[in-house]
């Protein structure tokens, strides 16, 4: 009988414990943009490589600036982690951020030492950038078919 017993409190107790695994991109994805988008830097900066943390340093130095009505509304913003991909030691989270409705963004993960790390860098903002100037830029171009009216 205490056989059984101890075997089931064990079984559960291995359960919680791989529930609380935060090493995973999911629950370093949630931590990353939890921290940074409510200006939370060093929440962020515990899972970023080194690169990511010099850019979160950079927001940091700006945030200085900001009044406290900025950063008590930043604490509002409500992140929807939608996917997160994996593929070896890569993955992708997309998500949304409740002050930009249906704008999807993108943050890359990295497996370093055994352990998931967000990895983004200003590259990443540059094509970012450049692809969204391309498409509008492409939109703009494009042939408008003539309306032929009977």
């Amino acid at each position: 009988m205490y056989r059984k017993l101890t075997v089931f409190f064990v079984a559960i107790l291995m359960m919680g414990i791989a529930a609380c695994n935060k090493n995973n991109p999911e629950a370093v994805a949630e931590q990353f943009l939890t921290g940074f988008y409510h200006m939370e830097y060093e929440k962020a900066r515990q899972v970023s490589t080194e690169e990511t943390i010099q850019l979160v340093n950079l927001m940091e130095q700006f945030a200085i600036q900001y009044p406290d009505s900025v950063k008590q509304n930043a604490r509002k913003k409500q992140i929807d982690l939608i996917e997160v991909k994996e593929d070896g030691d890569n993955a992708v989270a997309t998500y949304t951020v409740s002050d930009e409705p249906g704008v999807q963004q993108k943050l890359k993960l990295v497996k370093q030492n055994g352990k998931w790390l967000v990895s983004h860098s200003k590259e990443d903002n540059i094509d970012d950038a450049e692809e969204e100037t391309m498409d509008e830029e492409m939109q703009e171009a494009a042939p408008v078919a003539d309306s032929v009216t009977s």
